[in-house]
C-alpha cells in the first residue's frame, strides 16, 4: 500500500488542543504554516500569531468574529478552538470549502481507509496510462515543447531515479489520450490577464495533458460516493495536487552548476508556483503519485480522533444564533452583510483584496472547477488587469467604501477592526483614509507592521509597495486607552497612531 497506516503520535499542526495565550514575542518571530495550516497553497496567508493575538485581545468567549474575505480560512478554527464564534465570507468557493473542511475535519482512520479503497479501485488504471516499454511505471516525463525528452521512472529503493530514452509505446501512450475531454470537472474560464499568463482562449486542454484530465476523471469517480466531511477532504486533496498533475511543472536547469561534485546538466523538477505560466521545458508527472503524496501530508496532520463536532451554516441572517458554532457564507461579503443583524460581531479581522496584488478569484479558477463550481467574476471587488473585467481603481474604492458602510452596521459599539493592507499606489489607500469621515462611527485607533515567517511569493515587493504588510486598526466609538485592549496595542513592535506613511516605502 502506499499510504501509511495511521498511528497514535501527535499530529503535527499549528492548530494544538491545547491552547496557550499569545505574547508579542510570537509576532516578532512566526513559524511557519505545516500540518493542516499548509496542507493547501493559497496565496498571501497570513502569519498565525497575529491573527491568535488579537482574537485573544479583542474578544472574550462566546463574541463573535467576522472575516468577510475569509481567504484560506485559518482564521475560522483559530477562533473556535478559542471559545469564540465565526462568520466566514467569500466570493470564493474554494475559500468556503477549505474552511469547511478545518471545521469538519475526519479522523486520521477514516482518511486512511478511504484512500486505501480509492487506491485499490483506481491507482492501477492510473498507471497503466503510464506503463513503459519494459512494464515499469513512469513518474515524470520530461517535455521540451510538443517533444518528449526523457521518461523517468522511480527505483525500487532510493530516492534516485532512472531516465530513459522515450519509446514508442511512450509516445503511444500519451497519444491515445491526446483529444480527451473531461467529463467531471469543467472548462476554465479565463481573462486577458497578463500579470496572470492567461488569455479568454486558454482551456483545460493547455493545463493538462489529455492522459492527466482522463485520470483525474478517474479520482473524481472514486471520490465522489463519500460522506460530505469525508469527501471535501478527498477533493480537497485533489485540488492540493492538481498544479503538480499540469502542464506548469517546470523544469529546473543548472541548479548544481559550480557546486562541488555537481552535475551542472542535471535537471530538478519545479512546482506551480503562482499564475498560469506554461513553460516550454516542463514535466507531465504521475497523476496517481501527485494524489499520493498530498493525501500522504493530510493523513499526518488529522486528527486521530473526530472530538469537536461544530454547528456550521450558511444563513448570514441566523448571525447571533446561540446553537451555531459558525457561519460559512459563500457570496459577496456586501450582499451577506446586508441580511446579517446589526450590531451582531464583536470583532473583524480580515485581509481584504490589496486592490491588484492579487487576484484571488482568477487564481483559484483550477481548484473551482475541480470542486464542481461555477464563480461570480462580476461581484468580486479587486483591481484586475483583464480590462474586460471593469474592474478599476475607481470602481474598487467605491466598493470597500460600501463595503465598510456595512461593517460599521453589523460591529457592535466598542468593537474593533483590525485591517491587514498593503498596496503600491496612494488611491489604493485612499478608501482606508477616509473611512473616519463615510463611516461617521469608526475611528482610527494606530498600526503595526506585520512580520512574515519567510519571504512570500505574492509579498509585495513591486516598486511603489510598502516594505511590510500593516494592520490597521480601527474602533466603533472613541479611544480609550486605559482599556486593557487598547494598552495591548501599544507593546506591539512598531505600533503608532499615524496612519502608514510614504516615508516606509521601498526604495529602488
Amino acid at each position: 500500500m502506499s499510504f501509511a497506516k495511521p498511528s497514535d503520535t501527535i499530529q503535527m499542526s499549528l492548530f494544538p488542543q491545547s491552547i496557550s495565550d499569545t505574547k508579542v514575542a510570537d509576532l516578532v518571530t512566526p513559524k511557519t504554516y505545516t500540518g493542516l495550516a499548509g496542507f493547501h497553497k493559497y496565496w498571501g496567508k497570513k502569519p498565525i500569531e497575529s491573527l491568535c493575538y488579537l482574537i485573544e485581545k479583542c474578544t472574550k468567549e462566546g463574541d463573535i468574529v467576522m472575516d468577510p474575505f475569509l481567504g484560506s480560512g485559518l482564521i475560522s478554527l483559530e477562533c473556535l478552538l478559542r471559545n469564540r464564534r465565526f462568520v466566514g465570507i467569500d466570493i470564493n468557493p474554494f475559500s468556503v470549502e477549505h474552511a469547511s473542511l478545518l471545521l469538519n475535519l475526519p479522523s486520521r482512520q477514516e482518511y486512511y481507509q478511504a484512500l486505501i479503497e480509492i487506491e485499490n479501485s483506481v491507482a492501477r488504471k492510473i498507471n497503466d496510462t503510464y506503463r513503459t516499454s519494459d512494464d515499469k511505471i513512469a513518474s515524470h516525463y520530461l517535455w521540451e515543447g510538443n517533444k518528449l525528452i526523457s521518461v523517468w521512472v522511480k527505483p525500487k529503493t532510493g530516492r534516485s531515479r532512472i531516465e530513459f530514452e522515450p519509446s514508442n509505446i511512450d509516445l503511444n501512450s500519451y497519444s491515445e489520450y491526446e483529444d480527451y475531454n473531461p467529463k467531471y470537472f469543467r472548462n476554465l474560464r479565463f481573462f486577458t490577464n497578463s500579470r496572470i499568463n492567461v488569455k479568454p482562449t486558454m482551456t483545460v486542454s493547455d493545463i493538462f495533458t489529455g492522459r492527466a484530465m482522463h485520470n483525474i476523471d478517474l479520482l473524481i469517480e472514486s471520490l465522489s460516493d463519500y460522506p460530505a466531511h469525508l469527501k471535501r477532504a478527498l477533493f480537497l486533496t485533489l485540488t492540493s495536487s492538481a498544479g503538480q498533475m499540469s502542464n506548469m511543472v517546470f523544469a529546473i536547469k543548472n541548479r548544481s552548476k559550480g557546486k562541488r561534485n555537481g552535475n551542472g546538466n542535471k535537471i530538478e523538477v519545479g512546482s506551480w508556483v503562482i499564475g498560469f505560466w506554461l513553460p516550454d521545458t516542463h514535466f507531465e508527472i504521475n497523476v496517481w503519485n501527485c494524489f499520493n503524496n498530498r493525501a500522504n501530508k493530510l493523513l499526518k496532520a488529522l486528527p486521530v480522533k473526530r472530538t469537536d463536532v461544530y454547528t456550521v451554516t450558511s444563513d448570514p441572517e441566523t448571525v447571533d444564533a446561540l446553537d451555531c458554532n459558525a457561519w460559512l457564507v459563500n457570496s459577496d461579503c456586501r450582499s451577506a452583510l446586508k441580511k446579517m443583524p446589526s450590531q451582531s460581531v464583536s470583532f473583524v479581522c480580515t485581509d481584504p483584496p490589496h486592490s491588484d496584488r492579487v487576484p484571488y478569484l482568477e487564481l483559484s479558477e483550477l481548484w473551482n472547477s475541480l470542486l464542481g463550481y461555477t464563480v461570480d467574476f462580476e461581484r468580486e471587488i479587486v483591481v484586475s488587469n483583464a480590462k474586460e473585467r471593469q474592474k478599476s481603481i475607481i470602481n474598487y474604492n467605491s466598493e470597500m467604501t460600501e463595503f465598510f458602510m456595512e461593517i460599521s452596521r453589523v460591529l457592535k459599539p466598542n468593537g474593533y477592526i483590525a485591517l491587514y493592507f498593503n498596496a503600491r499606489d496612494d488611491e489604493s489607500w485612499q478608501y482606508l483614509k477616509s473611512i473616519e469621515k463615510t463611516s461617521g462611527a469608526l475611528k482610527f485607533l494606530g498600526c503595526f507592521p506585520m512580520t512574515y515567517s519567510a519571504t512570500s511569493v505574492v509579498q509585495d515587493n513591486r516598486k511603489g509597495a510598502m516594505k511590510s504588510d500593516f494592520i490597521i486598526i480601527y474602533k466603533k466609538g472613541q479611544s480609550n486607552h486605559e482599556s486593557l485592549v487598547e494598552s495591548a496595542f501599544l507593546n506591539l513592535p512598531g505600533w503608532s497612531v499615524q496612519f502608514p506613511a510614504k516615508k516606509e516605502i521601498k526604495k529602488k
